[in-house]
Order: C-alpha cells, then sequence, then structure tokens
C-alpha cells in the first residue's frame, strides 16, 4: 500500500531529491500550500533552501506561518525549514516561526562559508536517529547555524559545535539533508516517517 507525505510547499527548496528519497521508502509526496491538505496531512516535510527573507515573505503570502507552529501531527524541517522554525535568524534579519525557543547565527569562523559537504553528526538523541551508529558522516549546505540548545538533539562541528538537528514535541529539524546523506540519511527519513 502507497503511504503519503505532505511536502509543504513555500516555493523554497529543492523538491525533488526529497520526493525521489520518499519514492525509494516507498511514499508518495504531495506538494502543497492548501492549508486544508497540510492540516489533514498524516506527516509532514517542511523543506527549504534559499533565502530565509524571501522564504518567510511567501509564508506569510499564504498564512502558513501562522498554520505552521499549530500542527500536531509529526513535522520535519530540512535545512532553512529547521532554521525558519526557529525564533529568529540573522539572515535578513528575519523573524522565524518561533517554534524553537533559539536564534540563528551566521558563522563567523576562520573555515570557509558556506559550510558545505558530508560531516560528522553526535550525541543522538530521540527516535529519529534508531538504528544509526553513534555517529555518522551527514550531508550540509549551510552558513547560518542553530548554536547547540536544550531542545538539540545531534550536535557537529565546524569550527564550533553547532546544533545538527532539534525536537520539541510533534516538530523535529534537521540542518543537514538526509534526502542527500545516503543509506543513513534515507534511514533518518524512514524512522521519521514511521513515528
Amino acid at each position: 500500500m502507497s503511504k503519503e507525505v505532505v511536502i509543504i510547499d513555500y516555493g523554497a527548496g529543492n523538491i525533488q531529491s526529497i520526493q525521489f528519497a520518499l519514492n525509494r521508502l516507498g511514499y508518495t509526496s504531495v506538494l502543497s500550500s492548501d492549508q486544508a491538505v497540510i492540516k489533514n496531512a498524516e506527516k509532514l516535510i517542511f523543506p527549504g533552501v534559499g533565502h530565509a527573507k524571501s522564504a518567510m515573505r511567501q509564508l506569510k503570502e499564504t498564512g502558513l506561518h501562522q498554520l505552521i507552529p499549530e500542527l500536531t501531527q509529526p513535522v520535519l524541517g530540512i535545512c532553512l525549514g529547521m532554521q525558519l522554525m526557529c525564533k529568529s535568524t540573522e539572515e535578513g534579519p528575519t523573524e522565524g516561526l518561533g517554534i524553537f525557543d533559539v536564534n540563528v547565527k551566521h558563522f563567523k569562523i576562520d573555515q570557509k562559508v558556506p559550510h558545505m559537504g558530508w560531516n560528522l553528526i553526535k550525541n543522538l538523541k530521540t527516535d529519529l536517529f534508531e538504528g544509526l551508529p553513534k555517529e555518522t558522516y551527514m550531508y550540509f549546505v549551510h552558513s547560518y547555524y542553530v548554536p547547540s540548545n536544550t531542545e538539540s538533539i545531534a550536535d557537529s562541528d565546524y569550527g564550533q559545535k553547532f546544533c545538527a538537528a532539534l525536537q520539541k514535541e510533534n516538530f523535529f529539524g534537521v540542518q543537514f539533508h538526509p534526502e542527500k546523506s545516503g543509506a543513513w540519511g534515507e534511514q533518518i527519513l524512514n524512522n521519521f516517517l514511521k513515528l
């Protein structure tokens, strides 16, 4: 039986690679900005590639900035999606959705920014990482980061320690791209879809 996942459509995102990963796991996906479709979805993915300020403008134009924080089903924010779930971001600067009580910062380090490529995630907590090794490589592309905080469920290092994943109730966020992170990335997506 085919299972359906809703990907929140707000014009920000490299959606195709997420759809391909979901297909490989036996799920079909619907891309939607329709509030009723989003509200009634069993599982939601909140993707994002691009600039926070224009992404937030899109969310406000569709009223999704009010709907998303009120959702009660599992929601997975990926990359910019995770950052927009925070209180604010220095990119813009922009006010976020305020689901996570933390502010997104710009990397001010000696290394090359954006942080791009494979990096180790560690201190893994919650069922999102079930079946994964204690430390594993994921694929990152970002210039802004979430500082480690009480809702961190994974950390990484790039010139400094930062939060690689967050969870608060039904909301999850990952800074890396699980859909581009090979078998372990797909395991994370599969774990999320089985929650």
